[in-house]
């Protein structure tokens, strides 16, 4: 089994969501040994933004390309290739202003591609990255989840249940740690609530897995 572990944070070592994704691959590592993880840190390796010279060949431009069009075609065909071959995919996913980190935003744009993670049928659009299970580890400085209007400022959680949706992946899971910027006893109160979650989300992943396995 492929997972990719996916960190997005700036903060290093202070990251609430790295710290989240690290125990969630060890939880799923603990319970499927053999596992093989990839780790992607966005923060240090992010691809460019999108750009023209990374659409051209999805265009269908197939010759003709200038060197920085090759270039940008090479790392958008690394990291959806990573991703394809991915079972697992564990996504620390912080809350920047109602959002996700540009950087994180950067990868979906570069694995967002037709005939690879989607295509357009006669009856809508069909999701090609079937089978995978996501498991998302949200952190949020404030409270979002409770309330009408903390829901309606909220970008992060909802964009990428959409998007990857739109991929084909069905299973996605959050493990949220919000209000961690709410005073010591706050955070500490997240952090529990996000760790016990863990353990109950990497087990419904691993049986969806499972299932994928049996089905195949």
């Amino acid at each position: 089994m492929q997972l990719l572990h996916i960190d997005s944070a700036i903060t290093g070592n202070q990251s609430v969501s790295r710290q989240l994704t690290a125990q969630i691959v060890e939880a799923w590592k603990a319970t499927h040994p053999t596992t093989q993880v990839s780790h992607l840190d966005l923060a240090a390796d992010a691809p460019a933004h999108f750009t023209m010279d990374a659409m051209a060949p999805r265009t269908g431009q197939t010759e003709g390309l200038s060197e920085a069009q090759q270039r940008e075609n090479a790392v958008s065909e690394r990291l959806v290739s990573q991703f394809l071959a991915a079972d697992v995919v564990v996504i620390g996913a912080p809350f920047y202003n109602f959002g996700i980190p540009t950087q994180l935003k950067a990868w979906i744009d570069r694995i967002a591609q037709p005939g690879r993670t989607f295509r357009y049928t006669a009856n809508g659009p069909e999701g090609l990255a079937k089978g995978k299970t996501v498991i998302v580890a949200s952190s949020r400085g404030g409270v979002y989840s409770t309330s009408d209007a903390g829901r309606a400022m909220e970008h992060q959680e909802s964009y990428l249940q959409t998007v990857l949706g739109f991929f084909g992946v069905t299973d996605v899971r959050f493990v949220r740690a919000e209000g961690v910027a709410m005073g010591e006893d706050a955070k500490s109160q997240a952090l529990d609530a996000a760790t016990a979650a863990i353990q109950s989300e990497v087990k419904a992943g691993a049986a969806n897995q499972e299932h994928v396995v049996q089905a195949a």
